[in-house]
């Protein structure tokens, strides 16, 4: 997995304004795809995906004429699409999901998309530590509800069933650790909740295993709680892998933050309160 994250960044180009692009030809290629007119539908697949999410097509997909390679050296002036980073995670959910290599392509744009928005997003980079985890906290307790729903549909129905669910997710994302075994190693009594106890990064890394698997199991209609259970432990592994290519460090390795989520929303409370007071 981690050579073929690497092969994403290879082939990755910059423009002169200093942004990213993919040429679509390249990606066809690196995708397995033998002639790039088979891959021709998958362009146009990801382009009614990214008008259907009321994004501007294109801001994201540019058609240009490239030279390409034909052999002996020769080259040719070919049609092409500049493809970017949002592009290129919308191709690559519309490929075929059993090549390995898009499994790998999934997991790269998706994080690198995510990664790309937070850090897009003034308003979040403004934000204090503290901030951050409770808007994390609170993205994470909504995606948590929506994993819920797409797990119940792929059969995964009683509390046990769900916690044995959410343990295959933990096991991948923190190198086989379960939750609590987690929750033994952040040293917190049997009355707090691990995800109370996170930092922004760490809470980062589990909102992307949340909303992945989620989609992961509707996009492959998963109707088996035993394939529901191998889906969200390899969505967490290869969250785990994609953390490693980028040098970041394993989410049991984070330290757990003084003040828990309950404190820091109490505090906010007190403070909101103050506030209103003094206004009035």
């Amino acid at each position: 997995m981690n050579d073929q994250h690497q092969l994403f960044e290879e082939i990755k180009q910059i423009e002169s304004s200093g942004m990213e692009f993919w040429s679509a030809r390249s990606i066809s290629k690196l995708l397995g795809y033998s002639e790039y007119r088979h891959f021709q539908p998958v362009i146009t697949k990801a382009k009614e995906a990214c008008a259907n999410s009321e994004h501007s097509v294109s801001d994201h997909f540019e058609d240009v004429l490239g030279m390409v390679s034909i052999g002996s050296g020769a080259l040719r002036e070919l049609p092409d699409v500049k493809l970017s980073r949002y592009a290129c995670y919308l191709v690559v959910q519309n490929g075929d999901p059993t090549k390995q290599v898009i499994a790998a392509g999934q997991t790269y744009f998706a994080l690198q998309t995510r990664r790309q928005e937070l850090a897009d997003d003034l308003a979040f980079q403004q934000l204090r530590e503290d901030q951050k985890r409770l808007f994390l906290r609170n993205e994470l307790k909504e995606h948590n509800k929506q994993l819920v729903e797409a797990a119940q549909q792929a059969g995964v129905e009683t509390n046990i069933d769900f916690a044995i669910f959410q343990n295959h997710g933990y096991k991948g994302l923190y190198g086989g650790l379960d939750q609590k075994a987690i929750h033994s190693r952040k040293g917190l009594k049997k009355s707090q909740k691990i995800l109370d106890h996170m930092g922004s990064t760490e809470l980062a890394a589990n909102l992307f295993r949340a909303t992945q698997a989620e989609e992961k199991l509707r996009r492959d209609n998963v109707q088996d709680k035993k394939q529901a259970n191998q889906t969200h432990y390899e969505v967490g592994q290869k969250v785990r892998q994609t953390i490693t290519d980028l040098g970041g460090t394993m989410p049991e390795e984070l330290p757990a933050p003084e003040k828990s989520i309950k404190q820091l929303e109490s505090a906010a409370k007190k403070l909101g309160n103050k506030n209103n007071q003094e206004s009035k």
